[in-house]
């Protein structure tokens, strides 16, 4: 029996493995998936890589506990073993193996093109692959990353508090999400990345989307602003509610100084994504920043990963953003002529 929105699926499934992978003939592609994950998307896109020609396999498996490092006592050995043993890996695992040591294996190796898109519905698998224009979507993500790149010094704010400047290393990579055909880690599309010189990252970030890190500090929607205070790249103070108070005593159980480092920064530019709780959508949030901290992956660092025990992403809406004191986007619209001209292209 056909299930709801199947054909739009099987359309998003086709354009991930086509358009954004790029997935080759005789190339193996591997699926994973963990016990509490909905499976049709996983069907639907192991049925698109054959069609492409690809040799694929699926690896269904128990949920494991925790982020990163976390998951590793929780995985079986030929789970562990295959993952880095392919071309294409595309995560769907509702508890990520994101940040793990088997994907840092994978991401490193030169050859394994991993796809992380844990969590993701069959709706916002339509709306934030299946509905995008992937060409204007593209040519809005190449500008503003190209953008990034030259630039030396930002300043973001939001008007829930945060208000954090930095320096860019030039010699650190910018993680463009909008073409998964390299080998590497690679995320949803609508997403740019990269690390700040960690020593020049000052001021406050005040989370008012979501906060996700596994555990305890699987916060999900904030009632209230988060608000970390930043000196040096690193968290000196955590304040705000409740929630706060959880995060606070979760990063105090890791026990992991790394914990407390700066590990990248993002814009979200997905047009179709929606604040909704699942991480992997909520980062893409059109006109917000996402910042994570804890382990670093080498997509961010350039070389090799900064080991942390785990990795917490928080999302800042309605950003506004300077760069080399060029006003680019203000309140989550992006202002700057040609990025506004390529953004209307795609709706915002």
């Amino acid at each position: 029996m056909p299930g709801i929105m199947d054909l739009e699926l099987a359309n998003a499934s086709y354009k991930l493995m086509n358009e954004l992978i790029k997935v080759k003939e005789g190339e193996s592609v591997l699926i994973t998936v963990d016990s509490v994950a909905d499976f049709r998307p996983v069907e639907e896109m192991a049925k698109a890589a054959e069609m492409l020609g690809a040799k694929v396999m699926v690896a269904y498996h128990s949920t494991p506990k925790g982020y990163g490092a976390l998951t590793m006592p929780y995985l079986p050995e030929p789970l562990i073993a295959c993952v880095d043993k392919t071309d294409v890996w595309v995560e769907m695992n509702n508890q990520w193996l994101l940040y793990s040591p088997i994907w840092d294996k994978a991401v490193t190796n030169g050859r394994t093109r991993q796809v992380m898109l844990g969590g993701l519905s069959v709706e916002e698998l339509v709306k934030c692959i299946g509905e995008i224009d992937i060409p204007a979507q593209q040519a809005f993500q190449n500008k503003l990353a190209g953008m990034t790149k030259n630039a030396k010094h930002m300043r973001i704010t939001n008007a829930a508090g945060t208000d954090i400047a930095f320096d860019i290393d030039p010699r650190r990579p910018v993680a463009n999400e909008c073409d998964y055909s390299s080998p590497g880690g690679h995320f949803l599309i609508g997403q740019i990345g990269w690390a700040p010189k960690e020593d020049t990252i000052q001021g406050v970030i005040a989370f008012d989307g979501t906060i996700s890190g596994g555990g305890d500090a699987e916060l999900g929607l904030l009632e209230e602003p988060v608000k970390y205070v930043v000196k040096d790249g690193r968290i000196q103070e955590i304040a705000g509610g409740w929630q706060a108070d959880v995060l606070r005593e979760y990063y105090r159980k890791l026990n992991d100084p790394n914990m407390y480092i700066a590990a990248h920064v993002c814009y979200g530019v997905n047009p179709n994504a929606v604040l909704g709780g699942a991480t992997t959508v909520d980062e893409r949030i059109w006109g917000s920043t996402q910042w994570g901290f804890g382990h670093q992956g080498s997509c961010y660092s350039g070389g090799a990963p900064r080991n942390a025990v785990s990795h917490i992403d928080g999302i800042c809406k309605d950003c506004t953003i300077y760069m080399d004191d060029l006003l680019i986007e203000e309140n989550g619209r992006y202002i700057e002529p040609a990025l506004a001209k390529l953004a209307a292209k795609l709706g915002k």
